[in-house]
C-alpha cells in the first residue's frame, strides 16, 4: 500500500542511518517525502555494542574510541548525501539498541511538538536472517508508536 504524507503541517523524519545502502536509500525517501513540505530530518546513528563486547570493560573502551573515530566520518557522508538539497537537518549519535533509541527519537519530538507529523524512516535489509529472525525494521514495524516508512 503506498500512502501520501499529508501535506499540510510540520513533517519531522527520524532516520536511522549507518552509512549502509538501505540506511542511504532510506535518507533519500526521507528526502523525497519532504519534497514540497516543511519539516527536517533527524538523522540518527545508534552505536550498538553487542552483548560478547559488553562483557570487557576493555572492549568497551576500544568500541566507543572506534565511534568516537567513525562518527565524523558518518555524519560527513549524510552531509554529503543532503548537500544541496535545501532541507532542515540535524545529525544524532545515540548509543543503545536499534530500534528503541530510533523510538525514543521520534517519540521525543512527537512530545515536544503536539500537533505535528512524526514519522521513522528505515532501510530494509535483504539479508534472509533478518526476515526470519527479526530486524530493526520489524522491531519498528511491531512497536513503534509513530508511523514508520520501511524502504526496500
Amino acid at each position: 500500500m503506498t500512502t501520501a504524507a499529508p501535506s499540510g503541517g510540520f513533517l519531522h523524519i527520524v532516520v536511522g542511518y549507518d552509512g549502509s545502502p538501505p540506511a542511504s536509500r532510506a535518507l533519500d525517501a526521507a528526502v523525497s517525502l519532504l519534497r514540497g513540505r516543511t519539516g527536517r530530518i533527524d538523522v540518527v546513528w545508534v552505536a550498538h555494542l553487542s552483548t560478547a563486547i559488553m562483557m570487557s570493560p576493555g572492549a568497551i573502551a576500544e568500541m566507543e574510541a572506534g565511534f568516537d573515530e567513525f562518527e565524523p566520518d558518518l555524519r560527513a557522508q549524510a552531509a554529503g548525501q543532503l548537500h544541496d538539497r535545501g532541507l532542515a537537518w540535524e545529525f544524532e549519535r545515540r548509543q543503545g539498541i536499534v530500534a528503541d533509541e530510533l523510538v525514543a527519537v521520534a517519540t521525543g519530538i512527537r512530545d515536544a511538538h503536539p500537533g505535528q507529523i512524526v514519522v521513522i524512516v528505515a532501510g530494509s535489509s535483504s539479508h534472509a536472517g533478518h526476515r526470519m529472525v527479526g530486524s530493526v525494521t520489524v522491531s519498528l514495524a511491531r512497536h513503534s508508536p509513530v508511523p514508520v516508512v520501511i524502504v526496500p
